[in-house]
């Protein structure tokens, strides 16, 4: 079982920048960010196939967040620009055993929250 600390989250006014780290105990076939705000279902930000570098993103975040991979750190990055309040919610580091859909992720990250003011 892949364990994972997040770390990163915070306060930032909109136009802002914020990056999150996911550290994993071990590499899985795939990593990514969810993120779940007060009376909403969770939801798919960004992932990557680590074996490869292949990324997708939700099409609210393209083009603003940046999903990335250390593999000597075991560690994945999500680095967050233009920020606006809408993405204010928990955000969740996830693992998942293939490739191919947000449904795979089945190994959670503890949270962190990201909180944008306008």
């Amino acid at each position: 079982q892949v364990e994972l600390v997040e770390s990163g989250g915070g306060s930032v006014q909109a136009g802002g920048s914020l990056r999150l780290s996911c550290v994993a105990s071990k590499t899985p076939a795939s990593m990514g960010w969810f993120r779940q705000a007060p009376g909403k279902d969770r939801e798919g930000v960004a992932a990557i196939k680590t074996g490869g570098g292949n990324t997708y993103y939700a099409d609210s975040v393209k083009g603003r967040f940046t999903i990335s991979q250390d593999n000597a750190k075991n560690t994945v990055y999500l680095q967050m620009n233009s920020l606006k309040p809408e993405d204010t919610a928990m955000y969740y580091c996830a693992a998942a055993p293939g490739w191919g859909s947000w449904y795979s992720f089945n190994t959670w990250g503890q949270g962190t929250q990201v909180t944008v003011s306008s």
